[in-house]
Parts: C-alpha cells; structure tokens; sequence
C-alpha cells in the first residue's frame, strides 16, 4: 500500500508538470494579432499588430547589454493552379531592441524604423510588434481581376546573438521566438 500512494503522489507531480509546463511556455512568443494592407495612391502599405514576448533568457540577455534582432518577412503571391505561385514581393525588416544601463531606456531601431526609446521593457514590446505604414507592393503590379496571397512573420534572428549565445541556442531551443505565418487572401 505504500507504494500505490508514492505512485499517486509521482502521477499527480507528473500531471501538473504537464499540464503547467505549456502554460507557463505560452506567455512568451510571438503572436500577430492582426494585419492589412491599405492602398494610398499607386502603393500598398501594410499595417499589422503583434504581441512579443520573451523568455526570461532573453529578458536578462537584454538587461546585460545584448542587443536581440528581430526579422520581419512579407510575401505577397499570385495562387496559380497550373504551375507554382508567382512571387510579386518578398520583402523582409530588421528591427533590434536593446538596452542601454546608462540611461536605464530600451532602445527599438531599424531600416525604415523610427529609432524610439522608452524606460520599461513593456512599452519597447510594444513598439517592436507595430508596423505602420510598411510599403510592400506598387499597385501597377496587381490585376483586380485576380486573388493574391499575402504572408506574414516575424522571428528572432538568433545568427545575430553573440557567439557563446547562439551555441546555447542552439543546444537548449529556449531562445527561438518566432510567429505562426499569418497568410490571407486579398482581391485589390
């Protein structure tokens, strides 16, 4: 009898690992919350959402002076049944958040980023989930015929971490961030 109740005490540990494991794993990533694109004149510029999140590897990186590059991809597709989708754009950003102990302020900048700092780490995962105003394709370039596919993520680019890091990373996996690929169909 002893042993069924040291079974029953390993089982309900082991359940509540399960169980609180990908809960506690589902408060970091990386997650669109929602995008579109928006024709002003001849260009399509995308707007989009995202929630980031980090790990806390990546949080105390950050509060140690590592700077974490995150890449953002866009594809924009034309579906064909008869042969394979033709690309019309694929287009990718880097955004780097970073910290700076001096000043105690969180750093976001980039290509075609406007360079912002703010005090907590909050308002910086905010910054870096936001696009706004991103041109993406000329209007020329779409027949309003057809129906086009549009793709889009956004991950952390661990090749950019320093040397010792990117070995953890890549021995661990806690330091992959990275989105499901948003994919919609548009008509323009």
């Amino acid at each position: 009898m002893p042993y069924l109740k040291k079974f029953r005490i390993w089982l309900l540990l082991l359940l509540w690992m399960g169980l609180s494991g990908p809960v506690l794993a589902a408060n970091e990533g990386i997650q669109i919350k929602s995008a579109e694109l928006k024709q002003v004149d001849d260009m399509y510029y995308l707007y989009a959402q995202m929630n980031v999140a980090l790990g806390p590897m990546q949080e105390e990186a950050i509060k140690k002076g590592v700077s974490l590059y995150f890449i953002t991809e866009f594809e924009f597709k034309r579906p064909r049944w008869y042969w394979l989708n033709e690309d019309l754009a694929h287009i990718t950003r880097v955004t780097r958040l970073s910290y700076n102990a001096l000043l105690r302020q969180y750093l976001v900048s980039g290509v075609n980023v406007h360079a912002r700092s703010v005090d907590r780490l909050e308002d910086a995962l905010q910054i870096l989930g936001e696009i706004n105003a991103w041109p993406v394709i000329q209007r020329d370039q779409l027949n309003k015929h057809e129906v086009y596919q549009a793709t889009l993520s956004m991950r952390l680019d661990t090749s950019q971490l320093p040397k010792p890091l990117q070995i953890n990373a890549i021995a661990t996996g806690r330091w992959e961030l990275e989105s499901a690929p948003l994919v919609w169909m548009m008509n323009p």
